[in-house]
């Protein structure tokens, strides 16, 4: 039976997004594995996403970008998100492949866009290999 994985992609930061989800498509289009994207207004929106679809599909893939502001609100969501998926992940024996970037600038997460979508769609792909 053919794997399915579900990418859920924040879409606050768009251009990111777009580069984090090409290059995870890229990559299990590669692998021959069906996948689908649903768009979500910011991370803190993905772990709900990946938990109502959690019976559908294989694996799951998170994407997004928090840059660090003025604020500890970066600090908040970051580790919420973060742990939120890693407690989804664990719980129900799915892999998520965590492809969201915390960089302290948008300097830093227009170089991590480029590699973090196609590295969490490979830590999903070994997983679900194992």
């Amino acid at each position: 039976m053919r794997k399915k994985v579900l990418i859920v992609s924040a879409t606050y930061y768009k251009d990111y997004s777009k580069q984090l989800e090409m290059w995870a498509v890229r990559y299990l289009d590669n692998e021959r594995i069906k996948n689908k994207i649903i768009q979500v207004p910011g991370v803190f929106e993905i772990p709900v996403v990946i938990s109502k679809n959690i019976k559908k599909y294989d694996g799951f893939i998170a994407l997004g970008c928090v840059i660090k502001g003025e604020t500890p609100h970066f600090d908040f969501i970051s580790q919420a998100t973060t742990n939120a998926i890693m407690k989804l992940s664990i719980n129900h024996k799915k892999p998520i492949g965590n492809g969201i970037i915390t960089s302290l600038n948008k300097e830093q997460a227009e170089k991590r866009s480029m590699k973090k979508g196609g590295e969490a769609a490979k830590a999903v792909i070994s997983v679900l290999s194992h």
